[in-house]
């Protein structure tokens, strides 16, 4: 009963964006790993050092391209209704946080590149406790859901 609430799901493409930013980091790691090894050639050094480094490299890169984006994708969800903003995510950790929409201070929407390339946006939003995000959202949906909020905090704003 408690997660029927949490019906909305973020876009399927976040996956894809997830997996690109991962393949980005997967180079970073082979850059490190190759400048390593001219260095350990170089200087002397023992070789385990940059075979070590290459073995992390190849699970953070397994981590990051392949389960992370998937765990990340099945546990996010959202909801919102009138009096609240309800996020749960999180993979090791879950959380859950409920934010009365009469804290709502201001609602934004972002784009990074990677994002922007998928079509997808980030939907922001404001409190006096900090800020908290819904993100990979098609850029349509994000942009109803940040005219959703605004409005629904104007209205508790008014009612008080």
């Amino acid at each position: 009963m408690e997660n029927e609430r949490l019906t909305r799901r973020i876009d399927e493409k976040a996956l894809r964006a997830w997996r690109l930013s991962g393949w980005i980091s997967t180079g970073v790691y082979a850059v490190i790993t190759v400048a390593l090894l001219v260095v350990t050639l170089k200087f002397d050094w023992p070789i385990w050092i940059p075979v070590l480094v290459f073995i992390l490299a190849c699970i953070g890169a397994y981590l990051e391209v392949n389960l992370m984006p998937r765990l990340r994708y099945k546990q996010w969800r959202y909801a919102i209704t009138e009096h609240e903003i309800e996020l749960q995510h999180g993979i090791y950790f879950r959380k859950r946080t409920l934010i009365p929409m009469i804290r709502v201070q201001h609602v934004d929407s972002k784009q990074g590149p990677i994002l922007r390339a998928f079509g997808l946006a980030t939907v922001t939003f404001s409190t006096a406790a900090g800020s908290h995000e819904i993100p990979a959202l098609t850029e349509g949906r994000a942009d109803e859901v940040r005219r959703q909020i605004a409005q629904l905090a104007r209205l508790s704003d008014e009612e008080i």
